[in-house]
């Protein structure tokens, strides 16, 4: 079994940053995903981004089924192609933003196209909960976090408990 990473929190400058796009493809990517997973699994999340761990690359993984390994989708470089008008509305958090959650308005269907860890591009047409997942994790890569999607209201009512989780001033 991998050892985990450490989640890297709120005010960490590191998930403010727009992730480095991956130009080599090879096995130095397996540990890293078994690392990923294991981490993701151990916070008992569905979804983990490398910028998360502390590296500022395009690379994330999602399973909304972590009890089920083989749902685990790796992705590099990925990107939303496609995404419906429909939206939803539904509460989110975040493994960053401990004890943070808030109602977060994206759209119901997303097509995504990807690298896998061999660098074979996939397309994945996801709905409901796995694209809500997916569209988390991507704004991960470009360094949006999901309280920066909450409305005006929400967001000041959860101000004093962000400057908690950044250390008691603004994020560094």
């Amino acid at each position: 079994m991998a050892e985990s990473f450490d989640i890297r929190k709120y005010g960490d400058r590191v998930l403010r940053g727009k992730g480095k796009v991956v130009e080599e493809f090879g096995p130095e990517l397996k540990p890293l995903f078994e690392r990923m997973e294991e981490t993701m699994i151990a916070a008992r999340g569905v979804g983990l981004a490398a910028p998360q761990i502390g590296l500022s690359k395009q690379i994330a993984i999602v399973n909304p089924e972590p009890e089920d390994a083989t749902k685990l989708i790796k992705m590099v470089n990925p990107r939303i192609v496609a995404a419906s008008k429909e939206t939803v509305k539904i509460e989110e958090g975040c493994l960053s933003v401990p004890g943070v959650r808030g109602d977060v308005e994206r759209p119901e269907r997303v097509t995504v196209v990807y690298r896998d860890e061999n660098g074979k591009e996939r397309t994945l047409e996801a709905e409901g909960m796995l694209a809500r997942i997916v569209q988390h994790e991507l704004d991960h890569l470009n360094g949006v976090l999901f309280i920066d999607r909450l409305s005006f209201a929400k967001r000041s009512l959860i101000k004093a408990k962000l400057k908690n989780l950044a250390g008691g001033g603004k994020e560094k």
